[in-house]
């Protein structure tokens, strides 16, 4: 099954290491413009429920503000607990000035 992107954004509106959150097809996204490229991450915490576009971003991790687990943009995997599990990552194509991601899993 071919995965199915959807525009997200503009990628003039990201700005360096500042998460900004969408939703596509129901599911909550945090895009992080940072390192030279664009990275997609389902934005709730795995461990509280909670969003991580509202974090901060430092060295390709996304923190999340409430307990402050981390979490690698590029894999999903915790680096720092209280969280254990990882959070989705999706993939991200760059077309123009559009940021396009795909929610869809593959089967």
């Amino acid at each position: 099954m071919s995965q199915t992107f959807v525009r997200a954004c503009a990628l003039s509106e990201l700005e360096e290491d500042t998460p900004k959150r969408v939703e596509l097809d129901g599911v909550p996204v945090a895009l992080v413009r940072t390192e030279g490229e664009v990275f997609a991450v389902n934005d709730i915490c795995s461990h509280a429920n909670v969003s991580l576009s509202e974090g901060e971003v430092e060295d390709c991790q996304i923190e999340c503000w409430l307990h402050g687990s981390s979490f690698d943009l590029r894999t999903g995997k915790p680096s720092g607990l209280p969280a254990t599990r990882p959070v989705p990552v999706y993939p991200v194509k760059i077309e123009g000035d559009d940021v396009l991601v795909s929610v869809t899993q593959e089967s």
